[in-house]
């Protein structure tokens, strides 16, 4: 009996841990997945060294919230900016030539597709639309309810009516966040 209460206890929470992850996918499957079912994609540009990238994995992308509202509504995409891996997107390939394999877990050169976003920090979440086009970078290291509030304005298209920073400093003041911390 206590065998089974304990394979029981296991199973529900390795349950309840798989429950609580995204489904990251590359940037290839997400934008043929845009074309059968179109959604905006939320793209995680880390490194391996990173530390606020590591949080941001720990703390905000294992948040239930979070990990529910970017499952239903976007394509999730982790790359690693100074990553050695070839990736085609918009008919362009991109790599990293001068990738060092003995320098996988420290500073590494750039990646072409990172360079091609203006990626300058780590973390930096870029969004993309519905036909993978690009809307913007966000700079750092957010909490789950900071990070709720881009997932949402870029979500319901809200940037679209922004002419100006008093806008979005209108729309951020006037934001209620309801994630959990």
């Amino acid at each position: 009996m206590k065998r089974v209460f304990l394979l029981a206890t296991v199973l529900f929470f390795a349950v309840q841990v798989h429950a609580q992850e995204i489904n990251w996918v590359s940037l290839e499957e997400a934008v043929a997945l845009q074309k059968k079912n179109p959604k905006k994609i939320m793209m995680d540009v880390y490194t391996n060294w990173c530390g606020p990238c590591k949080m941001l994995d720990k703390n905000t992308f294992h948040n239930k919230d979070v990990v529910d509202y970017v499952n239903k509504n976007y394509y999730a995409v982790k790359f690693n900016a100074e990553g050695d891996e070839t990736i085609t997107f918009n008919g362009q390939t991109f790599n990293n030539p001068q990738y060092d394999p003995a320098k996988a877990n420290r500073r590494n050169s750039v990646h072409e597709l990172a360079r091609h976003f203006s990626i300058r920090s780590y973390p930096t979440i870029v969004f993309l639309g519905e036909s993978a086009e690009y809307l913007t970078p966000v700079i750092g290291y957010k909490t789950p309810r900071q990070l709720e509030l881009y997932l949402k304005l870029f979500k319901n298209d809200d940037h679209k009516d922004f002419k100006s920073q008093d806008d979005f400093t209108a729309y951020y003041n006037a934001f209620k966040p309801e994630f959990s911390e």
